[in-house]
């Protein structure tokens, strides 16, 4: 039985597409006028690093090992390593964040970690603690200084003091308006602002939480958060003499009292690249290379169509995109001023998405494709592919599924263990067939 091939065509990114060993990388746009803010994504892992380039970031943030907030990041030296010289032979930036507070016992370490930084050569480091950045300044006189949003850049006059102490660019706080933002602009014009725009929110000021750490001795502040503010929690009445507890009746949104929704801005986006800032950031160092892929892709061609008809500009398509990965609901935050009730989902931080990451292609022939799956697949479902470069997707119903290492047809393969399944070209048609390459992504509905 032939596969059944559905493609979609839109009008919202036509690039020119370079062929680098892993994928694409990206040109220029014939006719763009309009000056777009960088796109940074996270990377925690050598695949997001790789995953992030095909799909059109401009620049990538990874840790600096051992020495950030995300200390958990699933990627060592080596791995940074060879994603900064990827992403340089692509023609994209890499920021290594070095954004821990240090302690007097830990400068004992620098002359180490000044050796990993030579030996790595990233375009900017992250950083927040002031000590840190006279370090930096002290070791590193020509290496461009980035200040972290954890150091609660709120204001012009806070842009301003870290502009003299060296910075060529500040994260502001996600705290920081739209409104505000303009103003910092306008006053700051000649020093690098950037802004989040995607991904999980902290229940606290610009991270500064110690929850994890009381309870569970795992330090937010260290890049080890258990997120505790994700957990259901029962409230209970304690009668301070006796001892005695009682529970008290929760309503119907009482349980996930601290369970931020994740920060879209796509909505907002015309606003946000009216106002001039120089780069947009992605959250989700931790994150899979399927949600750094599908976020980078839809801002991607976002941005581009914005670029193309600034006046005329429609985010629903791209939202569309950003609507099928598994998130805790979506909130614009603090872009309108202070948060509101409705920035928090207080009944779960399950996702509602029916759709969730299918797999990824590995490797490709004249003949067939490699597809490492990432859920659980049977013959007769579909798989979507996101392709780099466009939004054009192309649905794919696989009539059977064959074992790529052993050629043998199968009902159904699990995740893991690197399964993988080998898919006929036959079966992708010819549009778009030059963009199934390694590291594209494919998503499919849930059971």
């Amino acid at each position: 039985m032939p596969p059944i091939i559905h493609i979609w065509k839109t009008n919202a990114s036509k690039k020119i597409i370079k062929f680098l060993a892993f994928g694409f990388i990206w040109g220029k746009i014939g006719g763009m006028n309009t000056k777009l803010p960088e796109l940074l994504a996270p990377a925690g892992t050598l695949d997001a690093f790789k995953t992030a380039i095909l799909y059109g970031a401009d620049a990538i943030y990874a840790g600096l090992p051992g020495f950030s907030m995300r200390a958990r990041a699933k990627i060592d030296v080596e791995g940074v390593k060879q994603g900064i010289e990827l992403a340089h032979n692509a023609g994209k930036k890499v920021y290594l964040a070095f954004n821990l507070f240090a302690h007097d016992h830990e400068y004992a370490h620098m002359p180490r970690v000044a050796d990993v930084i030579r030996y790595l050569n990233p375009d900017a480091l992250i950083v927040s603690d002031p000590g840190i950045v006279m370090w930096v300044r002290e070791n590193f006189p020509e290496m461009p200084i980035h200040i972290s949003t954890q150091a609660n850049i709120c204001s012009a006059k806070t842009v301003k003091f870290w502009q003299k102490a060296g910075a060529k660019l500040c994260v502001l706080a996600r705290e920081v308006s739209h409104s505000e933002f303009k103003t910092i602009r306008a006053e700051c014009p000649d020093v690098g602002l950037e802004i989040f725009v995607h991904g999980a929110m902290c229940m606290s000021y610009s991270g500064r939480c110690l929850l994890s750490n009381f309870i569970t001795g795992r330090p937010a502040n260290r890049g080890a958060c258990a997120q505790l503010c994700r957990w259901k929690y029962d409230v209970v009445l304690r009668e301070k003499d006796s001892g005695v507890e009682m529970p008290i009746t929760e309503d119907d949104r009482g349980a996930y009292i601290m369970n931020s929704k994740d920060l879209c801005l796509m909505p907002r986006l015309a606003d946000v690249v009216s106002a001039n800032p120089d780069s947009l950031k992605i959250e989700g160092r931790n994150r899979s290379e399927y949600y750094v892929g599908s976020v980078v892709h839809a801002y991607r061609c976002a941005l581009d169509a914005y670029a193309r008809d600034p006046e005329n500009f429609d985010p629903t398509p791209f939202m569309e995109n950003l609507n099928r990965l598994e998130t805790r609901g979506y909130t614009t935050a603090f872009f309108d001023g202070p948060v509101t009730a409705d920035a928090h989902n207080y009944e779960t931080t399950r996702s509602t998405s029916n759709f969730h990451a299918a797999g990824v292609i590995t490797a490709v022939d004249d003949k067939n494709i490699t597809f490492e799956l990432r859920n659980e697949t049977r013959a007769g479902d579909e798989i979507t592919f996101i392709l780099p470069g466009t939004m054009d997707s192309v649905t794919v119903k696989l009539p059977e599924l064959r074992n790529a290492k052993n050629g043998e047809v199968i009902d159904k393969m699990a995740a893991g263990m690197g399964n993988a399944i080998l898919i006929p070209r036959v079966w992708l048609g010819d549009t778009h067939a030059e963009k199934f390459v390694p590291y594209v992504l494919a998503y499919k509905q849930k059971r």
